[in-house]
């Protein structure tokens, strides 16, 4: 197996990250309209959109991604980067994708002057959890979320 190689989605992408997007959407058991799914494709290639993707590559193949985009604070001086979904397909785990992904976005983060990087995740995601914990500790937020 090789090392991971981490590159930013393109227009050919779409067929290997609709595949991974798939996988992700399964995981949670959820179901999105065929429109969300072409509208977050469209932000993640569009060059002025804040929204990008990070796919992850082993062995040739697109096996993880990490969506992300950045946003201006009210607690510091410049902007945060806020890790939106990152997934990993299951016969990839294990080969640290997940932790090259949060590498590579805190690389970004640090030349674009961010200030931070922060992501959520569910309360039970205990696999996702033990990776996360070496990165950080949770801060003790609680999400909220309102459908308006």
């Amino acid at each position: 197996m090789s090392a991971p190689k981490i590159t930013t989605a393109t227009p050919a992408d779409e067929p290997a990250w609709r595949r991974l997007w798939d996988g992700f959407l399964d995981h949670y058991a959820l179901t999105l309209a065929e429109a969300t799914t072409a509208a977050t494709w469209a932000r993640i290639i569009d060059p002025d959109h804040r929204m990008s993707c990070r796919l992850a590559w082993l062995d040739g193949q697109p096996q993880g991604f990490a969506i992300h985009h950045h946003h201006c604070s009210s607690w510091v001086p410049g902007d945060d980067l806020y890790l939106e979904d990152l997934f990993v397909a299951p016969q990839a785990r294990g080969a640290g994708l997940g932790r090259a992904l949060i590498e590579d976005l805190i690389a970004i983060g640090r030349a674009k002057g961010f200030h931070r990087l922060y992501w959520n995740t569910d309360r039970d995601n205990t696999a996702a959890r033990r990776l996360y914990d070496q990165f950080c500790r949770d801060d003790g937020h609680i999400r909220y979320r309102l459908t308006l």
